[in-house]
This record gives structure tokens, C-alpha cells and sequence, in this order.
């Protein structure tokens, strides 16, 4: 049975089941289901687009992105943004189905909580493509887009590994103090960013070359709630003035460049960033413009680039294919698991940058030279 068919099967039962309800609603009344639920699809149909906030300049590029494509490719958009609030990514998605769009694209602000509004969706035929942050919980998942998120970890470690000159774990070396820093808890991506930093700089634990003194390395020790930069400015302070003293701080994994902004801030309120006590190294996520100035000027170290025009076209590309009775393509069927279903997903691969490689940027046009500046 193809997507189109299976779709029309499901809103023939809603319609019928419209119909008994409508015999049972005082005249003028709109009843429960039926054509509130009906998706209007195809080319020139409506795509739902919830992100998860205005607060990071990252979400905002990939809103535009999305709508932007999305009109190329022949379809209108809904637009929302939650505000980090569930309760109004909820209600936003809601609406969306209320008003029949034909396909929804979702960046979870909880992944976990939202099973009860897609499992409304799916009744109402409409499919669902979880963008970047996977869904979890619900069968109610078509289709996943993000990038290597794990990949994302990976080059982060190996990053602070390669800066500091550790060289092999096995053959030993000079001691170096690090802290940790994890995304939101309510995020599936943290454990991936955490996973694969942690592949990394374990054996690197085990051999002594890098010790966390603060001793919180537990990703339910170092995770930042909702992102937030001010929260990990707090938890900065907190720990370089319980667990430093007179000793130094060589590195900080940080997952994303507004927790990296945040961090920074700490850092230089305990007196770093002067020539005789220089910054540690500071990673992160996003290659926020904010951010890339800061490296430019020496204060974070390094970000992960994920050009996220390709992960809108690519979302895009799903969504076009699933809306026309195709199957879109995937390269992973195996390792995003929501606890209900294996998701099928496509992977983009994320690029580290620093101070040696910001013109990277420019020639992909994802800055103008002058905004470098």
C-alpha cells in the first residue's frame, strides 16, 4: 500500500467517523475530526514548520531556510516558533493539524513529550519528519534528517586531544585539567554529542592526561538546561571556584556556542584571557556568527560547522518525495532508535572549524567577508 493510499484510507475513517459524531452535535456546532483533520496535499498544500526557539540565531536560519525551500519546491509554510515552552510547541502543532497541513516538520524543544499530538496527526493522515532532534516515544516518526550528531562529539574531543598535544593515551604525557559541559537534558542529541566526545577523551581519562577536577563526569552532572549560556556561566563559576584555586583550566568541552559564550564569560570573570593567563580550550556547535568573531579574536578555540541550508534541502527533498508518493532517501536505517521504532534517517556530515579555517565559511557562502570583521 503506498504512503498516498495508507493516508487516504485513515482520513476515509476520520471523515466517517465525522459523520456519526456531526448526528450527535447541536446544529451550527463544527464536530470533533473529520475535514479540521483533512491534510491538503500535494503541490501548492501547506507544510507545518515548528522550531524550537528565536533565542538561538541558528533556529531562526533554519526556519527561513526551510520556508524558503519549501516555496522553491511549489508548497506555502506555517511557520512557529515555541519559545522553548512545550506547552506552546504543542498547541502550535495543534493548530496545524486543526487547520489540515499537509506535512509537518518538527524541532522538538522536548522530544519525549509530544506523542499524544502526533498520534492526532497520524489520525489525521498527516506525516511527520522529525528535523534534527529526534522524536522519542511514538511510532508517529516518518522520517529523520540531522546530521552525524555523534560525529559532531567526536570532533570536539578530538579537537581539545590534538590542541593540548596529547598524543596516544598509552604512551602517556603531561597532566592537563579539563571540564565538561552537556547539552539540555530534554534534547536526544545531547546523548549523541556526549557519547561520541566522551569515545574520545576516556582513554585519555584512564591515562591520566586529562583530569576533571570538579570530578562531574556524568552527562547528568554537565547538562545545561534548554541550551542556556546564562546557566552555564553559573555552573562555570561554580566550578572554577570550588575545584581551581591556584590550579588552571586547559580545556572545556562545551557541545554549542551559546553554552561556549557563557563559559567564556566565567572564564574571564576569574581572570582569564590576559597574556600571562590565556583561555583554555573552549569547543562548541552552531558556528553562531557571535561565535566565529570570537574565535577570529582568540577567545573560543573551535566550533562544528553544520550547514544547515543543506539540512533544510534535504528535509525538503523528504518532504516533497513523501507528499508525492515517493520514497525519499536515507543513508542510516539503524542507529536512531526512539524507543519505539527505528527512525529512517539521512545524516549530514558536520566540519570542524577554527582560528586556521574561518574563510571555510565565506566560500560556502554561509558569511559575507564583512560580517567577519
Amino acid at each position: 500500500m503506498s504512503t498516498r493510499t495508507s493516508r487516504k484510507v485513515r482520513l476515509t475513517a476520520a471523515v466517517a467517523t465525522a459523520v456519526l459524531l456531526g448526528s450527535l452535535t447541536a446544529c451550527g456546532q463544527e464536530a470533533i475530526g473529520g475535514s479540521r483533520y483533512k491534510p491538503d496535499e500535494g503541490k501548492g498544500s501547506t507544510i507545518g514548520l515548528a522550531m524550537p526557539t528565536k533565542a538561538s540565531e541558528r533556529w531562526i536560519a533554519d526556519g527561513n531556510n526551510m520556508a524558503e525551500q519549501f516555496k522553491k519546491a511549489g508548497y506555502k509554510t506555517d511557520l512557529q516558533y515555541g519559545d522553548n515552552k512545550v506547552e506552546n510547541q504543542i498547541a502550535q502543532l495543534e493548530n496545524m493539524i486543526t487547520k489540515g497541513r499537509s506535512l509537518l516538520v518538527v524541532a522538538a524543544i522536548d522530544g519525549s513529550a509530544l506523542s499524544e499530538v502526533l498520534q492526532r496527526a497520524h489520525d489525521a493522515g498527516i506525516p511527520v519528519i522529525s528535523y534534527d532532534r529526534l522524536i522519542l516515544g511514538t511510532d508517529n516518526v516518518d522520517y529523520y534528517a540531522s546530521f552525524d550528531n555523534e560525529r559532531v562529539g567526536r570532533l570536539q574531543a578530538q579537537y581539545i586531544v590534538d590542541k593540548l598535544k596529547l598524543g596516544k593515551p598509552e604512551k602517556g604525557g603531561d597532566a592537563h585539567n579539563i571540564e565538561l559541559f552537556a547539552g539540555s537534558p530534554n534534547d536526544n542529541n545531547t546523548k549523541y554529542f556526549w557519547n561520541g566526545a566522551m569515545k574520545v577523551l576516556e582513554p585519555y581519562f584512564k591515562s591520566g592526561q586529562l583530569t576533571v577536577r570538579s570530578k562531574q563526569t556524568k552527562m547528568n552532572q554537565a547538562t545545561t538546561l534548554d541550551w542556556d549560556g546564562g546557566t552555564a556561566q553559573k555552573r562555570m563559576d561554580d566550578l572554577i571556584s570550588k575545584n581551581y584555586g591556584s590550579a588552571k583550566v586547559d580545556a572545556v568541552l562545551s557541545p554549542y556556542d551559546g553554552i561556549s559564550m557563557g563559559i567564556i564569560s566565567a572564564l574571564k570573570s576569574a581572570g582569564y584571557g590576559s597574556k600571562s593567563e590565556p583561555l583554555p580550550v573552549i569547543t562548541g556547535q552552531d558556528a553562531e556568527l557571535a561565535s566565529v568573531k570570537s574565535i577570529i579574536r582568540g577567545d573560543q578555540t573551535q566550533t562544528v560547522f553544520k550547514d544547515t541550508r543543506k539540512l533544510a534541502a534535504r528535509t525538503v527533498s523528504m518532504g516533497d518525495a513523501v507528499l508525492n508518493d515517493k520514497k525519499p532517501k536515507v543513508n542510516n536505517t539503524k542507529d536512531y532508535n526512539n524507543g519505539k521504532k527505528t527512525v529512517p534517517s539521512f545524516l549530514l556530515d558536520p566540519v570542524s572549524v577554527d582560528k586556521s579555517n574561518t574563510q571555510l565559511l565565506i566560500d560556502e557562502g554561509y558569511f559575507k567577508a564583512g560580517q567577519l570583521k
